[in-house]
């Protein structure tokens, strides 16, 4: 079982501290997985890797497990925000 870890800390960690956290806890997000050197989304099987979620922090959080900062940063985009 891994310790709860604070939305903040985590985007903080994944240098999202000045990406506003979506207003409604049901809105939807879409979190992608960036490397840095290239400035483009990772790719599976020739397929962007994007998670759509509610809780952006936790899919941050999954994203970056095990990965170096350095090389990769998540991005966090509210779908349907105004």
């Amino acid at each position: 079982m891994t310790a709860a870890v604070s939305p903040r800390t985590v985007f903080a960690t994944a240098g999202l501290a000045h990406v506003p956290m979506p207003r409604s806890p049901r809105a939807t997000c879409a979190v992608r997985l960036i490397d840095r050197r290239t400035g483009q989304t990772h790719r599976v099987n020739g397929s962007p890797l994007v998670i759509f979620t509610r809780n952006p922090a936790e899919a941050v959080a999954d994203l970056l497990e095990g990965r170096d900062p350095t090389v990769w940063e998540a991005r966090v985009e509210p779908i349907g925000a105004p």
